[in-house]
């Protein structure tokens, strides 16, 4: 029996539509338009929440293939997406754009100026595609 067949992602889900329609919002927006900024914060700050649930939602999946819940929950981000890999629930390529992205937040954790900004809006089209995929790989825990 799954020991994850109760993971909501409803929330998460509602996370990765809200950076979706951020970032079109964003890209309809004149450059010197004055929502720029307001819609360019939004995907800033939904990459970075879509980013860190998405991480925590993994290690909940895994416990179905770890050991114990305890080891699932004391993975690093790095380690849940290699065994997310490993496991089939996210491909190796995306999970190293997932781990690329994780690496670009670290990086610029308290740059939160244009570069930061610029560097995670050109990876959000394929982290969105990404986020939803990885949705559906926790959801799926075979029970059905």
């Amino acid at each position: 029996m799954s020991r994850t067949a109760d993971i909501d992602t409803s929330g998460f889900r509602r996370c990765i539509g809200t950076l979706d329609a951020a970032f079109g919002h964003l890209q309809r927006e004149a450059p010197d338009g004055p929502m720029r900024d307001i819609f360019r914060a939004a995907c800033v700050k939904e990459f970075e929440l879509v980013l860190e649930v998405g991480g925590a939602l993994l290690r909940r999946r895994l416990r179905d293939f770890l050991a114990s819940n305890r080891e699932a929950d004391r993975l690093t981000f790095r380690d849940a997406f290699r065994h997310g890999a490993k496991h089939g629930l996210v491909s190796a390529e995306a999970c190293e754009r997932w781990l690329q992205c994780r690496d670009i937040r670290n990086a610029s954790a308290h740059d939160y100026g244009e570069r930061f900004a610029e560097t995670a809006l050109e990876l959000i089209p394929a982290f969105v595609a990404d986020a939803r995929a990885l949705a559906d790989a926790v959801e799926d825990t075979g029970d059905g």
